[in-house]
């Protein structure tokens, strides 16, 4: 086998691969031989088939698989003799398209090989960590808001109309060409209305009726409706409005606590404050994080693959693209182009990206099979009813697991680094720490 460099220049090598007709015919012999102890053909007892007529019967088949075996050996070889890492899958492609059973293979493999990454001083490392405590009129906030998804109703006045967001409790009876239909009638219903609950149209011609009035609502279902039978059709509601009701924050009282899940009113603070401080933590982190991957970012100057830097630019053009046109959910969409910012942003997250697996794999940092499941689990909630099948699927595929696996192993090394490095707390208020994060949002 022959291996000879085609291209050295920069990160970017190139090789010519031969893999002589002997070593390949010597391959399938190989393999043929630890096979023939289990063939079983007509006029030969089991394992005393011919090498001959075994070759002749499935030595074509057997080829193939030499040669792959045969090319990905000789690529492992080189990779083990070099020490070369590719930045991304090897190009690789025979180059003797006529070729014909007992000619030499002759293949082309290129690549870009990740840089050499150079030592790096972090002695010198100061970090400041942003402190920030649940103070009562936080505390008071959350317990606001927390009223205020518990709402309650309580009725207006008689002869309000009802506004967007009230609570109207009514009789209806739907028909469509004038016959009622299964399904299409309620006694006492609650509907809030701008909740969306209804057929599209319908809760807004609720708004402005009153207790005691009785309304026709002419709606059409949607053409893809879950019941054939009504889709696309016109409907005709008859009404008895029976009673509107306006919104009510909930009063903050050890009621409001138990339907939180705490045994009182004191308890659910101390929830809300543990919380509070624990969101405070992980944005503080974020901040401090950022501080940490700027000076790292300014202690190392290395060569680039550029292979690595144009997919992370095209993956950053991409995102931005989407932030800016929500709309467009799928990627039926015109090419974006990359922008030099975009290769500039793509530069550091590439550089910072190999500098920290470097110092991570000398570190020997590690994710466990349990900080895996954990994080499979949390993406897991996300689709409630489904989950198993998220996780089966997660398990199964292994770009998938890398991607979940990749953030925890960056977040592990930047903790590595942060117990070595000397960090200042600094005790801020929680107005600081917004503008800290907004500015990181911003960059």
């Amino acid at each position: 086998m022959q291996v000879t460099e085609t291209l050295n220049e920069g990160l970017k090598r190139g090789y010519a691969i031969t893999v002589t007709a002997a070593e390949l015919d010597a391959k399938v012999n190989e393999k043929l031989v630890e096979a023939q102890p289990e063939v079983e053909m007509k006029g030969f007892r089991k394992g005393k088939v011919p090498m001959a007529l075994l070759k002749k019967q499935f030595g074509e088949r057997v080829l193939g698989e030499a040669m792959q075996e045969a090319v990905d050996g000789a690529m492992n070889e080189h990779f083990e003799s070099t020490g070369d890492r590719p930045a991304m899958q090897p190009d690789v492609k025979m180059t003797n398209e006529d070729w014909k059973a007992g000619d030499d293979v002759n293949v082309e493999m290129a690549y870009e090989k990740l840089p050499e990454i150079p030592e790096v001083d972090m002695s010198g490392i100061k970090l400041e960590k942003m402190v920030v405590k649940a103070d009562d009129d936080a505390v008071a906030e959350a317990l606001g808001n927390l009223a205020e998804t518990a709402q309650d109703f309580k009725a207006r006045k008689k002869g309000s109309k009802a506004k967007d967001g009230d609570q109207v409790t009514f009789d209806f009876l739907g028909k469509v060409d004038g016959e009622a239909f299964e399904g299409g009638a309620a006694e006492d219903y609650p509907l809030v209305l701008g909740s969306g609950s209804f057929i599209p149209g319908f809760e807004e011609q609720l708004v402005g009726v009153k207790a005691d009035e009785e309304k026709d609502v002419t709606v059409s279902f949607p053409d893809d409706y879950q019941a054939e039978h009504l889709a696309g059709k016109e409907a005709v509601f008859e009404c008895k409005i029976k009673e509107v009701k306006e919104p009510v924050a909930a009063e903050v009282n050890d009621e409001l606590a138990t339907k939180f899940g705490a045994e009182d009113l004191d308890g659910l603070k101390a929830q809300i404050s543990e919380r509070l401080e624990a969101e405070y933590t992980g944005a503080a982190r974020a901040v401090m994080k950022r501080g940490l991957l700027d000076q790292l970012d300014g202690l190392v100057s290395f060569e680039l693959p550029p292979s690595l830097v144009d997919a992370e630019a095209g993956q950053i053009a991409h995102q931005l693209w989407h932030e800016d046109n929500p709309e467009v959910e799928g990627h039926d969409h015109p090419e974006i182009e990359t922008t030099d910012e975009h290769k500039k942003l793509a530069e550091r997250r590439v550089r910072l990206g190999l500098l920290l697996a470097e110092l991570g794999q000398k570190a020997e940092v590690t994710v466990t099979d349990a900080e895996m499941t954990q994080a499979i689990m949390a993406q897991a909630r996300q689709y409630p009813g489904q989950e198993r099948q998220f996780f089966e699927f997660i398990q199964q595929n292994q770009q998938m697991q890398q991607q979940l696996r990749a953030p925890l192993f960056e977040d592990k090394v930047v903790d590595h680094i942060v117990e070595s490095a000397t960090v200042t707390e600094k005790e801020v208020s929680k107005e600081d720490l917004q503008k800290a994060v907004e500015s990181l949002e911003e960059e």
